[in-house]
């Protein structure tokens, strides 16, 4: 544990990726192999399931620092870090454990059964025979929220170069439904193992936005152009007559979209399709929402799936007849995939294509971006004709090029401290905007980034002086500052008081040259909804 919490300590303590580097590789020169494993569990988000609720450890906690409740909310109000707060108020200790980072772990995954008490004495012990930063790793490893700043590319780095194994293999063999409890770091790493192949998706390539204009990318006509679906980016896969559907989020979703099962028997076995979950309500693309009903769903009735069945909107194939072809050009694979459309769409198969387009300008390009939300699309994806299918988020070979947000005036209502270095501050706003048949300001949306540190400690320093209520850690503050929010996609929505809901709400810009009277109306947004 020692060892895990000084890596921890050191990569939180800087933003150098080199530093980082650097100490992961150490790290995974020197540690258990069994540390090894959690450590890649851990930072790859495959923490174990969480023991012990917040509330009962922020209770617990307050008790062993013998200090009042208000008084240790109001401690984490201020640090923004349960388990910060929980280290620091507990009374130090100089001890260090002499336990390993699995040794914990399992003890983690054996707490969760027992009780309340049994649970609570375990806390207590490892509170105070650990020392502070010991506390704080140890914490973290129960509420499971380890953010860092170390993505898994990082991670891969470093393992890289602690065993000499290529980047994109390790990329791949972390891919998958692995249970750290259950594997070794021979076998995940080390090994090469064939029968984890069945059902491993492949590294997902992402792309980055267009920072410029897109004639910087040259000549249109090395480009293919399709539309940006927003739906769930997914890999399907079909080996030995059996389906596997991957999230980019590397979760195992298969028995989400049992439409799919359609496509074995159909599709050739050793098939890799990349794509996008859509829902299809009534024979058409629908919304984001739409997609809502069917995610987190234990269970799919037949009911949902008659109301919201969903269809795989394909970009690409990865793997054909059993071979890896993502070294191919991106023309040479988007012909294999409309070959096997054009065999396979008769069968009424949940299986669409997305369509590519070539432009002859830029400026039919734009164009056709401009038209995406008519067909219910976030923009377009640029896509270099002889590109391979990378590992991982590149630049140079695939771009998104999405269209401009939906934007409305909106009046701050309500204000809640930020979380790490914001903790200090108010930063997290709620805004509303008028109900003219009422005369007053309806909640519609919350956001919490698009200032500069300067116009959140101005306003900060602003929400302070004109609060109005308390609501625990939210204030309620006088109507007076107009901000012009942004946001990606709106529906309607019964579950908000204003009717309507936004997708990634965020501010653009502090509106100072309006008075609250010129904000918008409901109706003004509601008449945004498609």
């Amino acid at each position: 544990m020692r060892q895990f919490a000084e890596l921890i300590k050191t990569l939180d303590s800087t933003n150098k990726t080199t530093l980082k580097v650097e100490a992961l590789t150490k790290y995974f020169n020197n540690a258990p192999d069994r540390d090894k494993v959690w450590t890649i569990a851990i930072l790859s988000h495959r923490r174990p399931p969480r023991p012990v609720n917040t509330t009962l450890m922020r209770l617990w906690a307050s008790e062993i620092a013998n200090i009042p409740l208000w008084l240790f909310e109001e401690s984490y109000h201020i640090v923004g870090d349960l388990a910060e707060t929980i280290a620091l108020v507990i009374p130090p200790s100089s001890a260090s454990s002499e336990k390993s980072l699995s040794q914990f772990l399992q003890e983690i995954i054996d707490l969760k059964p027992k009780s309340e008490e049994e649970k609570k004495e375990y806390l207590k012990e490892n509170w105070l025979s650990l020392n502070y930063y010991e506390r704080f790793v140890f914490t973290k490893l129960i509420t499971g929220s380890f953010r860092i700043g170390v993505s898994q590319k990082l991670m891969t780095r470093a393992l890289s170069k602690a065993t000499d194994i290529d980047e994109d293999i390790l990329a791949y063999k972390m891919m998958g439904d692995w249970n750290a409890a259950k594997t070794t770091y021979t076998k995940l790493i080390l090994e090469e193992n064939e029968e984890d192949f069945l059902s491993k998706p492949y590294p997902f390539y992402l792309a980055y936005a267009i920072e410029d204009q897109p004639e910087d990318l040259g000549d249109v006509n090395q480009w293919s152009a399709e539309h940006k679906w927003d739906g769930i980016r997914s890999q399907v896969i079909i080996r030995n007559n059996e389906l596997f559907v991957w999230s980019r989020g590397e979760e195992l979703v298969t028995d989400k979209y049992p439409e799919f099962e359609k496509f074995v028997g159909v599709i050739p076995n050793g098939t890799v399709i990349d794509g996008e979950i859509l829902p299809f309500p009534k024979g058409e693309i629908g919304t984001f929402k739409d997609l809502q009903t069917r995610i987190g769903r234990k269970t799919v009735s037949k009911n949902l799936l008659k109301k919201t069945p969903v269809i795989l909107k394909a970009y690409d194939v990865l793997e054909w007849h059993g071979e890896d072809i993502r070294q191919k050009a991106f023309k040479d694979r988007r012909a294999i995939l409309e070959k096997l459309y054009t065999e396979v769409k008769s069968d009424g198969l949940p299986l669409h294509l997305s369509y590519t387009i070539q432009f002859k300008s830029w400026e039919e390009a734009a164009e056709e971006r401009e038209r995406s939300r008519e067909v219910k699309s976030e923009g377009l994806m640029l896509k270099r004709l002889d590109s391979p299918y990378l590992v991982g988020r590149k630049k140079g070979d695939w771009w998104k090029w999405k269209v401009d947000p939906l934007t409305i005036d909106a009046v701050l209502t309500y204000a809640m401290r930020g979380h790490g270095r914001r903790s200090n501050l108010f930063t997290d706003y709620t805004f509303g905007l008028w109900d003219e048949k009422k005369e007053e300001l309806v909640t519609f949306a919350k956001a919490y980034s698009g200032l500069t540190d300067a116009e959140f400690r101005k306003l900060d320093a602003w929400i302070k002086k004109n609060t109005l209520e308390r609501f625990g850690p939210v204030r309620s503050v006088t109507p007076h500052h107009v901000f012009e929010v942004a946001f990606e996609g709106i529906a309607e929505s019964k579950r908000h008081k204003s009717g309507v809901a936004t997708r990634f709400p965020r501010i653009l810009r502090w509106r100072t040259d309006k008075k609250i009277e010129e904000a918008n109306t409901l109706e003004d947004l509601k008449a945004l909804i498609p």
